[in-house]
C-alpha cells in the first residue's frame, strides 16, 4: 500500500510492503493548505510508479477546507474506532492517474473533556504506530511541530490531547515583533547556552510568558547573548513553558515522536529537568496508517 501523510505544509508519502516496512519514501512542499483544486494532480505526480491501488491519507488533507473533510473521532478512541471512521474517497474527476486507486482517508481525534477542548489530524496515526512500544498502562506522547501535540494513551487508546502553539508563535515573534529585529535572518544552528538559559528562565515562578519574552529584547539590548544566539534564546523561553504547562500530572517517560533536529531540542529541554525521554522517528505515521488498513480489512 501507499501511506500519505499529508499535513498544512508538507507532504510526504511512503510506499509500503505487505508487513509495513518502508521500501521508498517521497517528500514534497506541496502541503495541503496550498493544494485548494490540485490535490489529485498533485497526488498523482508523487506517487508515479508506484503501482499498489491502495492509498491510505492522513493530515490536513482530511481537514475542512482539504481535499475531503473526516469527521473527528472523539477521545478515547484506539486503532479499530479510528479505522472505522476512514472515508473513501472518489478521485476519478479530479486525476485520471488516480482512476484505478483506492484511495482512504484517516479521521481526525478531538478532545471534548475540557471546556476549550482540543483536535489532532495526522499525528493520532504515529501514535497508533506505537502501541507495541508503549504496551499496557499509561503514556505520555510529545510530538512537538508547529502544533505541538501532547497526547495521553492508555492501553492503546488515546485518551487525552493537548496542543501548543509553540513552534507557530515562535514564527510569528521572529518575522512580525520587534524581538526579531533583533535576530539575524536565517535559522542559525542551537546555541546550548542560550537555550538553556531561555529553559530556566521558564522555571522562575515569579515570571510569566509575556515577560519572559520581552526579556529576549532586553538579552540582545544588554548583550547577554550575540545576535545569532538569540533565536536559541526565544526558542528555550518557549519550549519551557509549554513543558511548565504540558508536564503538569502526566507520567514519566515522555515519548518524542518528529523531526530529529526537534525531537533533539525537546529532548534536551526535558533531560534537563530530569524527565527520561524515548525518541520515534516521524515515519511512525506510516505504520499507524498500515496497521488502520488492516483493521479496516483494506490490507
Amino acid at each position: 500500500m501507499i501511506a500519505v501523510d499529508w499535513g498544512g505544509s508538507r507532504l510526504r508519502a511512503y510506499w509500503l510492503d505487505a508487513d509495513g516496512a518502508v521500501l521508498e519514501r517521497r517528500r514534497s512542499d506541496e502541503g495541503a493548505l496550498a493544494c485548494h483544486g490540485r490535490f489529485g494532480k498533485v497526488l498523482g505526480a508523487l506517487i508515479a510508479g508506484w503501482d499498489d491501488p491502495l492509498v491510505v491519507m492522513a493530515g490536513m488533507v482530511g481537514a475542512r477546507g482539504g481535499w475531503i473533510e473526516v469527521p473527528y473521532v472523539r477521545c478515547p478512541a484506539d486503532a479499530p474506532a479510528l479505522a472505522a471512521g476512514m472515508l473513501r474517497l472518489d478521485a476519478s474527476r479530479e486525476a485520471s492517474g488516480l482512476v484505478r486507486r483506492q484511495l482512504w482517508c484517516v479521521p481526525g481525534m478531538a478532545d471534548h473533556t475540557t471546556p476549550v477542548g482540543d483536535v489532532m489530524r495526522g499525528e493520532e496515526t504515529q501514535i497508533v504506530g506505537l502501541p507495541d512500544t508503549l504496551g499496557r498502562g499509561t503514556h505520555t506522547v510529545c510530538l512537538p511541530g508547529t502544533h505541538s501535540k501532547w497526547v495521553r494513551v492508555r492501553d492503546g487508546a488515546i485518551v487525552h490531547i493537548s496542543t501548543a502553539l509553540t513552534g507557530e508563535l515562535y514564527g510569528l515573534l521572529r518575522a512580525h515583533s520587534i524581538l526579531g529585529r533583533s535576530i539575524p535572518d536565517g535559522e542559525p544552528g542551537l546555541d546550548t547556552e542560550a537555550f538553556d538559559a531561555g529553559l530556566e528562565c521558564s522555571r522562575d515562578p515569579a515570571s510569566g510568558l509575556l515577560h519572559d519574552l520581552f526579556g529576549v529584547r532586553t538579552a540582545s539590548l544588554f548583550g547577554h547573548f550575540p545576535p545569532p544566539a538569540l533565536a536559541s534564546y526565544l526558542s528555550g523561553v518557549l519550549i519551557g513553558h509549554e513543558l511548565q504547562a504540558a508536564l503538569a500530572g502526566l507520567p514519566a517517560p515522555v515519548h518524542l515522536v518528529g523531526n530529529e533536529a526537534l525531537v533533539e531540542r525537546y529532548a534536551h529541554a526535558l533531560q534537563a529537568r530530569g524527565i527520561a525521554v524515548h525518541r520515534h522517528p516521524e515515519e511512525l505515521a506510516a505504520a499507524g496508517m498500515h496497521r488502520l488498513a488492516r483493521a479496516r480489512g483494506l490490507a
